[in-house]
């Protein structure tokens, strides 16, 4: 079957921008990642789709290539170079196309686990966005002529840019908040791997988790693999920073005369103590309970919320009167309008 126009898949006009490339193909790849689109079955054919438009189009000389002989120039068929020339290319073939053939052909380890070679380059408050240039200049050999200056006055070839995969996960608020590992498919060279990643604590919605060296390979050297974190809510806990908050219904005796109730963390239920005279929306502070990060950790905030009773008859009212005019109460006393 025909392949489709790359400019088409990725749905950018051929006068796109790098930056309007790398933003079609991110939004396709959260789109379509089989592990992120389980109800569309064509999701892992347009995953890979997506993926070979972007290796093409992310590349200056790939995408001169293309635009000049369309999917021959790039190696789209195996058969004739650029211009039908019998496969080992023609003017304007990329030069490193058939070295990267035969890495594929070799084959690689299908399972690895994630280790000191796994980062967290966009974390908690924000980092460096985007992605990395995890390349050399000038065949990355600093050893064999300084910092590359040396090597391009005597004519070496620049090597071409690794592409890097883009992956998105979703996480539970728990897994999130104290870290996890997972087993994850990802499409490499067009070949579906599985690695084992560690995911550090701490991470939040849209952090970017880099592993280094097992994204595409180029030339014999690997791009990276960036995990980008989505959080799902939980059904109680809110987030703020590296703390946690969790709101208690308390009966209006309850606050009034203090007691003992239990209360979820993310490392287990606890009884708390609640004080007498607790008002609703105070904050009653777990130390070391909140989100963990690095050496920090966060706390968890237990926040009140006070419940009255309803239909109350004529002798609860009048105890009630009694009970405002012993002990009364201006609730408005700090308020500043």
């Amino acid at each position: 079957m025909a392949k489709r126009d790359y400019y088409e898949v990725l749905g950018v006009p051929r006068a796109a921008s790098g930056d309007e490339i790398k933003k079609a193909h991110r939004r396709l790849v959260r789109q379509f990642h089989p592990d992120a689109n389980k109800s569309d079955p064509k999701a892992a054919e347009k995953f890979k789709e997506a993926q070979d438009a972007y290796d093409v189009l992310s590349d200056e000389q790939k995408r001169r290539n293309y635009d000049q002989f369309g999917h021959a120039g790039v190696g789209g068929d195996p058969g004739a170079g650029p211009r039908g020339g019998g496969g080992r290319g023609g003017p304007g073939m990329d030069p490193f196309e058939a070295f990267r053939r035969s890495q594929q052909a070799a084959g690689r380890a299908r399972e690895w686990k994630a280790g000191p070679n796994t980062t967290v380059e966009d974390f908690d408050f924000g980092g460096p966005g985007g992605f990395s240039d995890m390349f050399d200049q000038m065949f990355g050999a600093k050893g064999r002529g300084g910092a590359g200056g040396g090597a391009r006055g005597r004519g070496r070839v620049q090597e071409e840019p690794i592409p890097d995969i883009e992956h998105p996960v979703a996480l539970s608020f728990e897994q999130a908040a104290r870290g996890t590992t997972l087993p994850l498919q990802i499409n490499r060279d067009g070949q579906v791997e599985t690695i084992e990643v560690k995911i550090p604590p701490g991470v939040k919605d849209g952090s970017r988790v880099r592993i280094k060296g097992r994204g595409q390979q180029v030339n014999g050297r690997a791009g990276d693999i960036h995990i980008v974190t989505s959080v799902n809510p939980h059904p109680y806990y809110r987030r703020e920073g590296l703390d946690i908050y969790v709101d208690v219904p308390l009966s209006l005796y309850e606050a009034l005369l203090g007691t003992k109730v239990e209360v979820p963390t993310l490392d287990g239920p606890i009884t708390l103590t609640i004080p007498p005279g607790t008002s609703s929306g105070a904050k009653l502070r777990l130390k070391g309970r909140g989100i963990e990060r690095g050496s920090e950790k966060g706390d968890q905030y237990v926040v009140p919320k006070v419940i009255v009773p309803r239909d109350l008859d004529d002798e609860d009212k009048q105890a009630i009167e009694a009970l405002a005019k012993k002990r009364p109460l201006n609730a408005r006393a700090d308020v500043k309008w």
